[in-house]
């Protein structure tokens, strides 16, 4: 697997912030961007259960989403487990434009079908 550029991001990373940035600033759990990603029509992407949400702890950690846990009260009232929400920070915001902007496809049809993160 070729190594990354520092600093660029990963077509799954490009569709998680696009996912959360649709979400809006009441942020989405990691199921439901999983299958906003999904939807979109690139579900190879997850080709296990943990690659979505190391992906997500990378962004985390760069500052790039936040993160928060959901009120344990709100989970048990709904009968289920508690969820971890995720909103695209400021940064995340400028990344995800400068993806979007380096990705200069001249087939933009296929690139959207292969990297349906990026809009074109």
């Amino acid at each position: 697997m070729p190594r990354r550029r520092p600093g660029s991001l990963l077509p799954l990373e490009v569709g998680i912030l696009a996912s959360c940035l649709d979400a809006g600033e009441s942020g989405s759990h990691g199921f439901a961007l999983a299958k906003a990603i999904a939807d979109a029509g690139d579900s190879r992407e997850l080709t296990a259960t943990g690659t979505m949400y190391r992906a997500l702890h990378r962004l985390d950690a760069a500052g790039l989403v936040e993160s928060w846990w959901e009120d344990p009260n709100d989970a048990a009232d709904a009968g289920r487990p508690r969820r971890r929400s995720y909103r695209i920070t400021g940064a995340g915001a400028t990344a995800l434009a400068k993806a979007r902007a380096d990705a200069a496809p001249t087939d933009t049809a296929a690139f959207s079908r292969a990297h349906p993160g990026f809009a074109t």
